[in-house]
């Protein structure tokens, strides 16, 4: 094993791609024991997924998660619980990890903006065949299980 200089050890450390970081959430509602789960339309990349955004610099997880709904959204909500971390490559190749949290809705309404220009709100089974991603398909199974 060869000792790797202190110059390719720090050229490297800083070529590595970090992490990207992002928080979302799993919006649940119980309109007569159907549980409905509210799915977004991005334009951008025309996909069907669950609200979601990087975190911003020196914010808390659950913050981060609230906030990122409620943008996308309109909706703002509360947490109910932790429904654990996805890992996988973002559309640029960097390993992205997301927090996500069941919620429920207070208040708010949604409408249209440039990042996110439709949400549907449908039974769980039905959310999760509109999905595009079959990662986000795991948290609806998450968020819908008694």
């Amino acid at each position: 094993m060869r000792e790797q200089p202190v110059e390719e050890a720090v050229a490297a450390a800083r070529a590595a791609t970090p992490v990207v970081r992002a928080a979302g959430g799993v919006i649940c509602d119980g309109d007569g024991g159907v549980v409905r789960v509210a799915v977004v339309h991005r334009p951008a990349y025309d996909d069907w997924t669950l609200p979601k955004g990087k975190l911003e610099a020196g914010e808390r997880l659950e913050t981060a998660a609230l906030r990122e709904v409620e943008e996308e959204t309109g909706l703002r909500c509360l947490i109910d619980r932790c429904l654990g971390t996805l890992a996988y490559l973002d559309r640029r190749g960097r390993d992205k990890v997301v927090w996500y949290w069941s919620m429920r809705v207070i208040s708010g309404s949604f409408a249209p903006t440039r990042e996110v220009d439709e949400l549907r709100w449908l039974a769980a089974a039905d959310a999760a065949a509109l999905l595009s991603y079959a990662h986000d398909r795991v948290l609806i199974t998450r968020a819908t299980a008694p």
